[in-house]
């Protein structure tokens, strides 16, 4: 059995595998360790990965990238929209209000859902890791950003089932990389707490999370993210500069010409990684436009200049991390600079100031996602024996379940089940006194972050007649899975039977009556603990009364050397 973790980027994507000796991050076909998130389609074939981004600039109405912005949004979305106005490819609204991708493929014309071309990229790193292993690959851990909706963890399911994986976690992308920190660290202390904060600046958004370390185990403090800051907004801020000035020097519209943006673009991404150790950088580009050649030169603080409105944005989520975690900066011991977007100098001066300490990079900025959910799929997986570390994993929404009472002139009634900070996987059980079928909704609430829709799914409950005539008693599971996925598992439905059982004269207990007594404690024991009772008023329509019952993770105690 193959250990594969897989980090899906927003512009290119990692694959690391655990071998006897630790995890090792393969090689693609061109021997390099990053693979681009392109899947590029041509008259004859289609191109995924390194060879979709070699025929992008020849072909770029039909190479489709940033697939992950795509996923599990609905067309409407503004924030979909804003992103859609720098693509050069094709995307149109689908009769479900979600987003179709066209591209000319074969000589035709082809519409893809956002999920069939994730699993597109995913057959590819798959492949990628098969070669490299010399074996199947089935199970895997997929990073995550923490804010993927209930929609987008399912669509990332969907598309690993496409390309024939099967997930044994869906890994948030900080979890990952804590993971990945802490796992080889023989120093953490047993009973004072080590607090990390990790900032995650990758190319299109940035995650903020703070850790608390001891020995053999870590613990999701907080979550803080900005779905889009990244890496490509200052190589917008830089197109967006430079497409001005060569339309006033060199009379060119860029914006025309959808192979001259794509050009353009690249050689701005190059000039911001040169402004990162230089403090000025000079552009050249041949043959941009109308058999123009251009150039252009600028310097860090004129970059910085440009590029201040997305700066300024850099604080929210660090403020936010800390607040949620009941920290102050001078109890977070280390900070751990990750991502590709944290080269920015601009970005490590405005995260020192913060928290008055330097940040560090310990970790490999590109990698530390990959290793970490290669890590995560070892220790799901019985192939290997891992030391012993306890993930504590805390859910980033908070969930309600919504229902309408018997009586119709009533509010609709809802109760948190899992609050924000819930263990991951989790399940709760809650009891209805319904006489007739009702409607639950899933809801997201308490949310600042108005991408987040409120509305997950709805289940209808029934129908379903008691004997008595009276209202009968329903017991709903609802779990939230391992993927932070939430359903409602089961609904069933409790009748009390009154049985006259006739009393022998001889007081003796016949010694299968004491097994059976013993097996009944057995099962009480293992009933979910905690009953909490929603108000539910003097009617008794709704949940009365909600158990808890949280499913540890399995670590079984393995090693990784």
């Amino acid at each position: 059995m193959s250990v594969v973790g897989f980090d899906l980027g927003n512009e290119s994507c990692i694959v690391g595998v655990a071998r006897q000796r630790g995890i090792d991050v393969v090689l693609n076909e061109e021997s390099k360790r990053e693979t681009p998130a392109i899947v590029c389609f041509g008259d004859k074939q289609r191109f995924i990965g390194t060879a979709g981004a070699a025929n992008s600039t020849m072909n770029p109405k039909n190479s489709i990238s940033q697939i992950k912005r795509l996923l599990g949004r609905k067309f409407a979305d503004p924030e979909l929209q804003r992103d859609l106005q720098s693509f050069p490819f094709r995307v149109s609204e689908g009769p479900d209000g979600f987003p179709l991708v066209h591209a000319r493929y074969l000589g035709e014309e082809h519409a893809f859902t956002p999920t069939q071309l994730l699993a597109m990229v995913l057959s590819n790193l798959k492949a990628i890791a098969e070669d490299n292993l010399k074996s199947a690959v089935v199970d895997c851990c997929i990073g995550i950003p923490v804010y993927f909706t209930d929609l987008q963890r399912r669509s990332v399911l969907d598309a690993a089932t496409i390309a024939g994986l099967r997930p044994l976690r869906l890994f948030h992308e900080t979890t990952a990389t804590a993971l990945a920190y802490g796992i080889y660290k023989t120093d953490l202390p047993e009973n004072d707490q080590l607090n990390v904060a990790f900032v995650d600046v990758g190319h299109a958004s940035m995650q903020v999370s703070i850790v608390g370390y001891k020995k053999g185990q870590l613990k999701m403090l907080s979550h803080a993210y900005d779905r889009s800051l990244g890496g490509r907004d200052f190589d917008e801020a830089l197109f967006k500069h430079f497409a001005a000035k060569f339309k006033e020097e060199y009379k060119i519209d860029v914006y025309q010409n959808a192979r001259a943006c794509i050009r353009l673009r690249v050689a701005c991404e190059k000039l911001k990684k040169m402004l990162s150790a230089n403090p000025e950088a000079p552009m050249n580009i041949e043959c941009l436009m109308d058999e123009k050649d251009v150039r252009g030169f600028i310097k860090r603080d004129e970059f910085e200049q440009i590029s201040a409105p997305v700066l300024e944005r850099v604080k929210g989520p660090l403020e936010k991390a800390l607040a949620e975690a009941g920290l102050t900066t001078e109890s977070v011991h280390f900070v751990e600079v990750v991502g590709s977007g944290s080269r920015v100098p601009a970005i490590i001066r405005i995260i020192t100031e913060f928290f008055g300490k330097e940040p560090r990079r310990t970790m490999n900025a590109s990698e530390c996602v990959a290793r970490g959910c290669a890590l995560q799929c070892a220790i799901l997986s019985p192939t290997f024996k891992v030391r012993e570390f306890q993930v504590n994993e805390g859910f980033p929404f908070s969930i309600a379940l919504s229902w309408k009472p018997d009586s119709q002139n009533n509010e609709p009634q809802q109760t948190v089940v899992f609050p924000k900070g819930n263990p991951i996987p989790s399940v709760k059980a809650l009891t209805f006194y319904r006489s007739n079928t009702f409607a639950v909704d899933v809801l997201n609430v308490e949310t600042e972050d108005s991408q987040v829709t409120q509305k997950i799914s709805t289940y209808t409950i029934g129908p379903f007649q008691s004997s008595k005539g009276e209202k009968a008693k329903l017991k709903v599971k609802v779990r939230l899975n391992i993927h932070g996925i939430v359903s409602l598992e089961s609904a069933t439905m409790l009748e009390e039977e009154e049985v006259e059982v006739p009393v022998s004269a001889t007081s003796e207990v016949p010694k299968d009556a004491n097994k059976m007594e013993t097996d009944a404690t057995d099962v009480n024991m293992q009933e979910p603990k905690g009953t909490t009772d929603t108000a539910e008023g003097a009617t008794g329509d709704g949940a009365q009364d909600s158990e808890e019952k949280s499913a540890p993770m399995d670590t079984d105690a393995k090693n990784v050397n």
